[in-house]
């Protein structure tokens, strides 16, 4: 089986797993910006190998991807992304996302330690060279 196909697996998978892993979208400008954060355990040791991944209980995965909302076939777009994962009580830790081409796809992803039951606000900057738009959004991880 192909690493891409692999990806495309494990991706598939954890988006339709639970609800408590769905995928959210948020419109930005003329993009579609579609994000999910869920633990990494989730993904499987070959893949985590593949593409540098920690797999931990306590190691989140957030996957974002940007597609072209102007074009009626959404194609992805390749974007700057950069930003912060703020818990509750303000400790701050900055993202630091890796792009992924499988294909026509782009991902975005980033990992971030956690505690069970740990709520994190991000804002996470998408700059395509010529804009910034800011995604904000709010999630509570748990271990797994």
């Amino acid at each position: 089986m192909s690493k891409s196909l692999l990806l495309s697996l494990i991706f598939s998978f954890t988006l339709l797993s639970a609800p408590s892993f769905a995928e959210q979208k948020s419109q930005l400008g003329p993009y579609e910006v579609h994000y999910i954060a869920f633990n990494s355990t989730f993904v499987t040791p070959e893949i985590a190998k593949l593409y540098d991944i920690q797999r931990s209980r306590y190691n989140a995965l957030i996957n974002i991807s940007v597609l072209d909302s102007r074009n009626k076939n959404k194609p992805a777009v390749a974007v700057k992304l950069s930003g912060t994962a703020r818990n509750l009580i303000g400790n701050q830790t900055n993202l630091d996302f890796k792009e992924v081409r499988e294909g026509e796809a782009v991902y975005y992803l980033a990992q971030l330690r956690f505690s069970n039951e740990e709520t994190f606000r991000f804002e996470i900057t998408v700059d395509d060279g010529k804009s910034q738009q800011l995604l904000k959004f709010q999630q509570k991880l748990y271990v797994d």
